[in-house]
């Protein structure tokens, strides 16, 4: 006859599972403290697993917030990707979605994403990851705006990351709406879409 009243037993996580575990604890733990405070040790005392196991996943520090940043930007493509399937194919209204889809994708994140970013910063191979990812999304904004306005510029296309970097810092601190945002974003996008054209 079994206990009623023991525990259930645990069930083994697969290592994807393992890792989304690790990756959501490590999110959490940086909402709490800041990237400052951040390590291995305390992020698997805050998961409930071992150091090694944490190890055998990231490598290093730098590992997970290189992953962190990676879950972000792929969240954030899928958003514009979602959206913009259901955009009528005009510059303003593509403008609009991929202007609102940046903020709002940068609020949902909050404070971490901001110290992740900070401390990509950091590290020459941080900052080539934090590139590649940034290309990844404005090779999906050119595709988007490109069809309705022409060529763009490339410089112009990081004018986007810019604005939107500031419009969303603006927004997590209450000094503007998030609606403010994107509409100043959208602003930005449909003058980079229609700029100069590139040499």
């Amino acid at each position: 006859m079994t206990d009623p009243t023991a525990a259930p037993p645990r069930r083994r996580l697969t290592k994807r599972q393992r890792r989304a575990q690790l990756l959501d604890a490590a999110r959490e733990l940086i909402r709490d403290a800041g990237t400052d405070e951040f390590t291995l040790a305390r992020l698997a005392e805050r998961a409930g697993v071992t150091k090694p196991l944490v190890y055998d996943h990231f490598g290093d520090r730098s590992g997970v917030l290189a992953e962190l940043y990676r879950a972000f930007e792929e969240r954030r493509r899928e958003t514009l990707s979602r959206v913009l399937d259901d955009t009528p194919p005009r510059l303003d209204a593509v403008a609009e979605v991929v202007a609102a889809a940046y903020i709002d994708c940068c609020l949902a994140e909050g404070r971490e994403l901001a110290d992740v970013v900070a401390a990509l910063a950091g590290s020459p191979a941080l900052s080539a990851v934090r590139q590649e990812a940034e290309d990844a999304y404005l090779q999906m904004c050119r595709e988007a705006l490109e069809p309705l306005a022409g060529p763009i510029d490339t410089a112009g296309l990081f004018a986007v990351i810019g604005a939107g970097d500031a419009l969303a810092r603006g927004a997590l601190a209450g000094d503007i709406t998030a609606e403010r945002a994107a509409a100043a974003l959208a602003c930005v996008v449909t003058a980079v879409a229609t700029g100069p054209r590139p040499a």
